[in-house]
């Protein structure tokens, strides 16, 4: 089984909020989420976060949410923290949550 795993976190010091941040009528991690979706080769998606309105926000179009830790020093510690929920996970992709094309 292959999943995507998206890390998303509100407090960008760069961009504040932008997994939140509207695109064309959605967010962007919506339409990221919505892509992978979309791919073929992906058996599951999920969105990793450490904030309550992303964890809302995906959970409202319908997508799959998982809450973890704050402390997670990058994205890719939050997917490895979230791969734990699917243990019949062979492959995890790490899918970069700001790059909604």
């Amino acid at each position: 089984m292959t999943i995507a795993i998206i890390p998303a976190r509100f407090a960008s010091t760069r961009f504040p909020g932008k997994p939140l941040a509207m695109i064309g009528g959605k967010t962007m991690i919506q339409r990221v989420y919505e892509q992978v979706k979309s791919c073929p080769a992906i058996n599951e998606v999920a969105v990793a976060t450490d904030d309550d309105r992303i964890f809302q926000h995906v959970s409202d179009f319908g997508g799959r949410a998982i809450m973890t830790k704050e402390d997670h020093p990058s994205g890719t510690d939050r997917v490895a923290e979230a791969a734990g929920h699917f243990p019949n996970a062979n492959v995890v992709v790490n899918i970069q949550g700001d790059e909604p094309f």
